[in-house]
């Protein structure tokens, strides 16, 4: 029925700190952040995307990533793998300053998109962006490579795949070891994830795959199931379901963490995350956040007590 590799393990990259707190009015200061890292690495998640390095005058709550790189460093040496996002010159000088050593370096597919997101076209950012891939694993960093809106676009609709693998051929030239697909939109459904993963799978059969899922539509553990049934190992995830992306009309939040490992582990696919401290942290963001987030699990588990 597939081709699954792996089978008994997925990770879960866990993207509350950046994705998740991105489109938050309320500043989140450095020891919450503190607190919610050690939180997560707590509860199991063995990578975790820590902050972006972004204008802070476009998106404040990311102002402090060098900060909370420096100070978790020596916490996270024998703990998860920090992470980072990277749109541009920038954020690379900002990112080898830190120390970081594990970078996402993302454009967009869709030219309308990007022209909102980065400024200029599709095209000219991925040749941009390849360059600065280049620099950075020439500096020794660990890339991955994102590819957003490769599901569609709100503005243009659908997307050409033959667009996505020539991106995914310009970042695995450029040196990048893992190509992230990303549904930044959530028009993504299931028969379209397993068809585009296979083609890219098959395309760079020596390129990790991932996925980067919205849940704009209810289909975002669909989608992430489709991925699974196409050999996709690698996933985005965000506590409570928190995040989106602040230049997509209509925007809805992430695959939450606990939903996905829950999930996986129905299916006898170990994930690594404690289920009941990860609903723990759900609950210590709704209590800073005043709201309850769309997460199922943390509401599943207080009616079994």
């Amino acid at each position: 029925m597939t081709d699954q590799t792996n089978d008994d393990f997925v990770l879960l990259e866990d993207e509350t700190l950046r994705d998740g707190l991105q489109l938050e009015s309320r500043i989140f200061p450095l020891e919450e952040k503190l607190d919610l890292f050690r939180q997560l690495a707590g509860a199991g998640l063995a990578r975790i995307q820590v902050g972006s390095f972004v204008n802070p005058k476009r998106v404040p709550q990311m102002a402090d990533s060098e900060e909370l790189i420096r100070a978790l460093r020596h916490e996270a040496e024998n703990g998860p793998l920090l992470s980072a996002l990277i749109l541009n010159d920038k954020g690379l000088e900002r990112a080898l300053s830190c120390g970081i050593g594990h970078v996402s370096m993302s454009v967009s597919v869709s030219n309308s998109h990007s022209l909102k997101n980065a400024g200029k076209p599709a095209a000219e950012a991925l040749s941009g962006m390849a360059g600065l891939i280049r620099q950075a694993t020439e500096a020794g960093l660990s890339v991955r490579a994102g590819l957003q809106c490769t599901f569609g676009c709100v503005y243009e609709g659908a997307i050409a795949e033959a667009a996505v693998l020539n991106a995914a051929d310009v970042f695995a030239s450029a040196g990048a070891g893992e190509i992230n697909l990303a549904d930044t939109t959530g028009m993504a459904n299931p028969l379209d994830i397993e068809r585009l993963v296979r083609k890219v799978r098959k395309h760079l059969p020596a390129l990790q795959i991932s996925l980067h899922l919205h849940d704009n539509r209810g289909l975002g553990l669909a989608n992430m199931f489709a991925g699974y049934q196409a050999g996709v190992r690698i996933f985005d995830v965000c506590t409570g379901g928190l995040g989106g992306c602040p230049f997509v009309r209509g925007a809805a939040g992430n695959v939450p963490t606990e939903d996905a490992a829950q999930m996986f582990s129905s299916l006898g696919v170990k994930t690594g995350i404690d289920l009941r401290k990860i609903c723990a942290t759900v609950g210590s963001l709704e209590g800073l956040l005043g709201r309850k987030l769309p997460g199922r699990m943390k509401t599943v588990l207080a009616a079994e007590k």
